[in-house]
């Protein structure tokens, strides 16, 4: 999801597409907070690791 975000934030300042360029920024911080979870040991929706 990081690297997804990280795509679709670049393509939106690239491309000029402000609506990449917000899920981009939506997409980075959902994944920042999900492997936080996860590397904490804290099971994210009743999985411990999300593969």
């Amino acid at each position: 999801m990081l690297i997804l975000g990280l795509i679709l934030l670049l393509l939106g300042f690239l491309l000029g597409v402000q609506i990449l360029w917000i899920l981009g920024i939506i997409l980075l911080v959902v994944g920042a907070v999900l492997f936080l979870l996860g590397s904490t040991g804290r099971p994210v929706g009743g999985r411990r690791h999300w593969f």
